[in-house]
């Protein structure tokens, strides 16, 4: 997919990481599954092939922690979600996008990171 031509969702306040839309399907579909009471987790932590990776992950609701980013996306069909991120990984992934691929080689959720000055070639690490 083009990513420059891809629509882009933000969170309902406006903020938060974009997604294009085949990543929103994606996680509309994940949230689903996960049932209510969850929210999708997204940072950063040390380590991977450039130094730092992403981390993306279910949590319940009632471990969102006070100091965390809250933002709630909308899909245009399905019910809204919530995503949070902790203020330091926010630092590292403040206007990242994320995008969703099918293939079969290199599939699976893409991050485009404008704050990274060296990615790998596995598309999940990032130096900064």
């Amino acid at each position: 997919m083009d990513n420059s031509t891809a629509k882009l969702h933000t969170a309902t306040d406006g903020k938060g990481i974009l997604i294009t839309d085949t990543a929103m399907k994606q996680l509309h579909t994940l949230c689903e599954q996960q049932g209510s009471g969850k929210v999708l987790r997204v940072g950063v932590r040390s380590g991977g092939c450039s130094g730092m990776s992403y981390t993306m992950d279910f949590i319940e609701a009632s471990n969102i922690e006070a100091d965390d980013e809250t933002y709630t996306y909308s899909p245009v069909e399905g019910q809204a979600f919530g995503v949070v991120c902790d203020p330091k990984s926010l630092f590292y992934i403040y206007g990242m996008q994320l995008d969703f691929s099918t293939a079969l080689i290199g599939g699976g959720f893409n991050f485009t990171n404008p704050n990274a000055t060296q990615t790998c070639g596995c598309g999940s690490s990032f130096a900064v």
